[in-house]
């Protein structure tokens, strides 16, 4: 079977694989669709992800779908072979300080789908089919179709965010940052009642995108005399991963306000307004990842067909290099998938 395997900074390759076999409490899932995260396009691009380094050969990816081939022994519950599923892709430990007060996302010793956090690696789903524990498994809502299911990991990203935040409910959210996991934060804060929602970017498609996602109003990151460029804000979200965006947030959000910081910043220090989160009595908090919010995700996917509006475009795996291409032109694209549907000789 085929992979896409991340071999060193600039070196992806589709690979032969062996097929895998699932072992006690394990599944086989046959991959259907596979979203191209900016970590995908960090390893493939920089060799690594914020301190997160390759060393080894890893197959990438943790957005993936598809359906269950079959079990190895002990899964007696789980859903039936056949079954549209979505794969949540970390698996924490469960005996850590963390994740005994219920914050498993920030688990110290989890394991992440495609990441180079540990080593070993941890394998991705980008491949043709992937053993993962059974109760990573969620069944898809019966009206949820695997495509736009496929955005169920960065929606999560994006729903832990929001909820980082606090209650947004008729507050006016800024998201700094309009590719796809800002799109999908100012969805997430929509949904959670966000009155109005500002997305900022410096690209005009990315704006594009940002509206198609249900934000009421969008400015050009370059352009500070605009219009609809807010004097105050309740909460912001951080997204782009530049310190740029981390200082907008902090300028405009309101006295005793919130800032989460989202996007994954540079490695090393980051420069920010720190005088300001004094004197104005900011809370800045941190958001990593997800954990039942994955759940939530598939819920709200079921209910918001306009979601799909941000998957612009579905590749064949034989083709990862022009999708990580594209996903990596921001100028073009928002979410890419790639397709893992066997393809004809």
């Amino acid at each position: 079977m085929l992979g896409c395997v991340i071999h060193g900074q600039g070196d992806l390759r589709v690979d032969e694989l062996p097929t895998p076999s699932p072992g006690p409490g394990e599944a086989l899932v046959a991959v259907r669709y596979g979203g191209v995260c900016g970590s995908d396009l960090h390893y493939w691009r920089h060799g690594g992800v914020g301190d997160f380094r390759l060393r080894e050969p890893m197959v990438l990816g943790h957005e993936i779908v598809g359906t269950v081939l079959a079990y190895g022994a002990g899964a007696d519950a789980a859903p039936a072979p056949g079954t549209a599923v979505a794969v949540h892709p970390a698996t924490p430990c469960g005996v850590c300080p963390e994740c005994a007060a219920g914050r498993r996302n920030v688990c110290r010793d989890t394991r992440y789908l495609g990441s180079a956090a540990r080593t070993p690696h941890v394998q991705g789903g980008f491949a043709a089919q992937v053993v993962v524990p059974v109760d990573q498994l969620r069944p898809l809502p019966a009206d949820l179709p695997l495509r736009r299911a496929a955005l169920a990991e960065p929606l999560s990203v994006a729903l832990h965010a929001v909820r980082r935040a606090g209650d947004v409910r008729g507050k006016h959210v800024l998201v700094t940052g309009a590719g796809p996991i800002g799109c999908l934060v100012v969805a997430a804060a929509k949904a959670a009642g966000a009155a109005h929602v500002t997305a900022t970017d410096l690209l005009p498609r990315a704006l594009e995108y940002a509206v198609a996602a249900g934000a009421d109003s969008t400015v050009r990151a370059d352009e500070p005399a605009s219009p609809d460029r807010p004097s105050e804000v309740d909460a912001a979200v951080e997204a782009s991963g530049v310190a740029a965006g981390l200082d907008t947030c902090l300028r405009l959000v309101r006295r005793g306000g919130t800032v989460v910081q989202l996007g994954m910043l540079p490695p090393g220090r980051s420069a920010f307004p720190g005088n300001l989160l004094v004197s104005r009595e900011i809370d800045l908090r941190g958001a990593f990842r997800f954990d039942e919010e994955f759940d939530a995700a598939l819920t709200l996917l079921a209910s918001e067909p306009r979601l799909d509006d941000l998957i612009s475009a579905v590749i064949p795996l034989p083709e990862a290099t022009s999708a990580f291409t594209l996903a990596a032109d921001r100028a073009k694209s928002c979410k890419v998938l790639l397709d893992f549907t066997p393809q004809a000789p």
